[in-house]
């Protein structure tokens, strides 16, 4: 029995070698998120966040790695590739020793069923996400995508992504994923690679004969991308080029644990200068006519090693890990997006070659300078960035530990709108550097500034290594509410929370915030109370009837277990309790048809700002409604554009303009008419003006 099983395993493996999966989701692969802090990104069970592995869309290639997390268009990740190699391999489908054996996830393809081979994927939580609420439905991100499998108090971060694969070279990966939301560490993955030698080369733990292995790397391949949120708007460059990466730059620091200055082996990534800008595109403003220079590019991603062992026999840290750091083009041979086969030995033999490379001589930064990044060499994908561990020799059962860190940092969301609207606005004359200093020139401003990324990424880096060397134990901030409720009414919006949190050490309060019109935008503290005043409610009556209103809450400590801040309060992670559904005014229902008006009327599209703001330019209110009733409205000729079913009890029902198959309305006349079950009615005229 145990024989047959052998031989159905071998066919399925031969499958693999003469057909790959195609491009997109990979066939059994799972996806859990990670998103309750600043940094969100979908994590997968084939062992690497492949390009275009998520959503299957060539026009989605740049996917995750979300930061700043409360705004959006903001990802930062092309793709990842993880390799795993070894020498003097017999294979057995091939039945002859090969100089390296090398099994691959990714760029684009990945064989979860005889390949690398998911056998369990799991998500756990300190605590569950909260429950939060508006106007009686759930209304967080959370709610969907927060899959936490177990809840276990005592895991040091706030969520775990654990994968374990086999692969068929008899390695079996576990990989887990660490985040944080103490808001000094929620900018950065935690990831922890074992490699252990278990003999499983399936996924239901077929064990063949076991022995050492030799020459293992683990290679693992990063590809960035920046400034989605600007193409995307306004394409100043062509969109699917930067949106591939194709002008990332990348930086190689700390290859020499001797050198003066030594703190670790890194490397980072941004957005290059663009051959087909018209304007110097540093941090890629949004210069369209009209608009207002905010930059959408000044984030810098990368990578730094926090461990990895010396060998299979000492689990102290080498700091000549890694010890190869080359860039590779996209689409270069060793790694073609189509080139995924573990039984083509001169293809693996490309791989092994560049994880045992070593590093290069000048990175792919030196070498571009100040060039236009996206003409610079002759790969059409563009660059990324290979980290290397390894020879490491693993007899039966020996494992060896890689840890990394992965994160985004750069100018706040506040200073891109600063730094980008006096880079546009011609009528200045001088410009205030970061170190004090001014400038005449407006370019040479706005560069440096983009480049103090450099030093918030390795003020991550820094935070992380402090992190992972105090075996994650760092200040938490309170926990936030179990439950936050909103409730629309007709003169106020009523918050109101439960009170885990009060217990958290250190508790002293509360703090709320609000958005109006959207809920990727800025947020306005509205309430905040500490525990001598403590509060479980509040009533927002400083909300205006037709505009749209977003929240979050987070809970607060008294500032003295801050350790980048002192004094500075840890608060709760605003992603637990952020809502992604509107809360509005509503008017009481009224029992006389004739207080029924439209608002506004008429209605002119070149002043609606002045009535309902920017968010909702197409938005008609009827105020004045009895608790139900139907809404028909139609052309001055008598076409019905639209039905609106009015079920709340309140006196306010909201219109966008569209019709019943989701066209905006044309101007002209047009007649609602209201109907209550018991069959009064009444009618309105109203004007549009477009």
């Amino acid at each position: 029995m145990r024989m047959m099983r052998y031989f159905l395993i071998v066919g399925a493996l031969l499958a693999g070698a003469l057909g790959q999966h195609a491009l997109g989701q990979p066939a059994g692969q799972e996806v859990k998120w990670l998103m309750v802090g600043s940094l969100r990104n979908w994590i997968s069970s084939v062992g690497a966040e492949i390009e275009i592995g998520r959503t299957g869309l060539a026009n989605e290639q740049i996917d995750g790695l979300i930061w700043p997390a409360q705004f959006t268009r903001q990802n930062h990740q092309v793709g990842k590739t993880l390799w795993l190699g070894t020498t003097n391999y017999y294979d057995r489908i091939l039945k002859t020793t090969i100089p390296a054996k090398v099994v691959s996830v990714g760029p684009r393809t990945a064989d979860p069923i005889t390949e690398v081979m998911p056998v369990r994927f799991k998500m756990y939580g300190r605590f569950l996400a909260p429950n939060v609420v508006v106007d009686g439905e759930a209304a967080t991100d959370n709610a969907a995508r927060d899959g936490v499998d177990s809840v276990i108090e005592s895991l040091p971060c706030d969520r775990l992504v654990e994968s374990v694969l086999n692969t068929t070279i008899g390695v079996t990966i576990t990989r887990k994923v660490m985040a944080f939301t103490q808001q000094n560490h929620d900018n950065y993955y935690i990831t922890e690679y074992i490699l252990t030698n278990t003999g499983l080369i399936d996924k239901e733990g077929l064990q063949v004969e076991t022995k050492t292995l030799t020459g293992v790397f683990l290679g693992l391949k990063y590809r960035y991308g920046f400034g989605e949120e600007g193409y995307r708007q306004n394409p100043p460059t062509p969109l699917n080029n930067i949106g591939w990466g194709r002008n990332a730059v990348h930086q190689v620091i700390g290859t020499n644990p001797s050198a003066a200055g030594f703190e670790f082996p890194a490397h980072y990534a941004w957005y290059g200068r663009h051959s087909q800008s018209s304007v110097d595109d540093i941090g890629l403003p949004a210069y369209w006519v009209g608009g207002d220079g905010h930059l959408t590019a000044a984030q810098h991603a990368g990578v730094v090693t926090l461990h990895a062992d010396r060998s299979s026999q000492d689990s102290t840290n080498d700091p000549a890990q890694p010890v190869s750091t080359p860039y590779l083009g996209a689409d270069d041979q060793a790694d073609a997006p189509q080139a995924n086969n573990q039984y083509n030995q001169e293809l693996m033999q490309r791989k092994y070659n560049v994880m045992t490379s070593g590093h290069p001589a000048q990175t792919q930064a030196d070498l571009v300078g100040d060039a236009t990044a996206d003409n610079w060499g002759n790969n059409p994908g563009g660059y990324e960035q290979v980290d290397a561990y390894g020879p490491y020799t693993l007899a039966p059962g020996e494992n060896v530990r890689i840890v990394v860190a992965e994160g985004v940092n750069g100018l706040g969301r506040e200073q891109c709108y600063e730094i980008g609207g006096q880079w546009i606005d011609q009528t200045l004359t001088t410009f205030t550097l970061p170190d004090g200093s001014t400038t005449p020139d407006r370019n040479a401003y706005k560069k440096a500034w983009v480049k103090t990324g450099v030093d918030s990424i390795l003020t991550t880096f820094r935070r992380a290594a402090g992190n992972f060397a105090g075996n994650y134990v760092i200040p938490q901030p309170p926990t936030p509410p179990a439950s936050f409720i909103v409730q629309s009414g007709g003169d106020r919006i009523r918050l109101s929370w439960t009170p885990e949190a009060e217990s958290s050490p250190g508790f002293d309060g509360y703090e709320v915030y609000r958005a109006i019109g959207r809920p990727d935008t800025f947020y306005t503290r509205i309430f905040s109370c500490t525990r001598s005043n403590l509060a479980n409610a509040y009533d927002d009556t400083s909300a205006r009837r037709g505009f749209d209103y977003y929240y979050y809450i987070v809970s607060k400590d008294d500032g003295t277990r801050n350790d980048a801040h002192p004094g500075v309060p840890l608060v709760s992670s605003k992603f637990y309790t952020l809502t992604n559904k509107p809360a509005y005014l509503r008017r009481p229902a009224s029992s006389d048809m004739s207080d029924i008006r439209v608002v506004p009327n008429p209605y002119d599209a070149r002043s609606v700002t002045l009535q309902f703001g920017t968010s909702t330019p197409d938005r008609i209110a009827f105020f004045g409604l009895p608790p139900v009733c139907t809404i028909k409205i139609y052309t001055e000729r008598g076409d019905l554009v639209r039905t609106l079913e009015h079920s709340d009890g309140s006196g306010d029902e909201l219109w966008d303009q569209t019709t019943t198959y989701r066209q905006i309305i044309v101007s002209g006349i047009y007649l609602a008419v209201f109907v209550t079950p018991d069959g009064k009615s009444v009618v309105r005229k109203f004007i549009v003006i477009r």
